[in-house]
């Protein structure tokens, strides 16, 4: 790997942490235990339709264990790693089916991916089933989110096309 295609990926993984700090000052928005915004999920899908398997790995999982560093709660770590997982296959998948046009598409897939590794991870850690009864409420907002920051992603990508093609023309 060269040092530019390092730094690109040291730029999107620091990006994807600062709006995941920015995000823990943001108050819950329900009472639902998990339920959060996620949008540093927008590097996230953004990297799924750009980058390699090996490199969207690689800017999820740094931008996970700092999260949980830099938060203070490496206990939900597990949480954080077993939706990713389930929200990365699923969208790895789902990129090849679905195109850079409906990617907002595929990061509400992975939302609710995402949400259902995470209550599997809730049923595994705590040993009941009880918070199952969450999975609907996140469901969700998982969806509205998702739907968001693939919308986020889906103007990242255009503008970068954008600025691509201005940059041709005034050559």
């Amino acid at each position: 790997m060269n040092t530019k295609k390092l730094t690109y990926m040291a730029m999107l993984t620091t990006i994807s942490l600062i709006i995941f700090i920015v995000e823990l000052r943001i108050p819950t928005l329900a009472p639902i235990p998990g339920m959060k915004l996620g949008l540093a999920n927008i590097i996230t899908v953004y990297a799924v339709y750009t980058l390699n398997v090996k490199k969207v790995g690689m800017i999820v999982f740094a931008r996970i264990l700092l999260g949980s560093m830099f938060s203070g709660n490496i206990s939900a770590l597990i949480y954080s790693i077993s939706g990713a997982v389930l929200c990365l296959l699923g969208m790895l998948i789902l990129r090849k089916m679905i195109g850079k046009e409906q990617l907002w598409l595929c990061s509400i897939f992975g939302a609710i991916f995402h949400n259902i590794g995470q209550t599997a991870a809730a049923v595994f850690v705590m040993k009941t089933t009880t918070v199952i009864a969450y999975l609907p409420f996140l469901l969700v907002s998982g969806c509205i989110a998702g739907l968001f920051t693939g919308l986020c992603a889906t103007y990242i990508i255009r503008s970068e096309r954008y600025t691509m093609r201005s940059e041709e023309t005034s050559r």
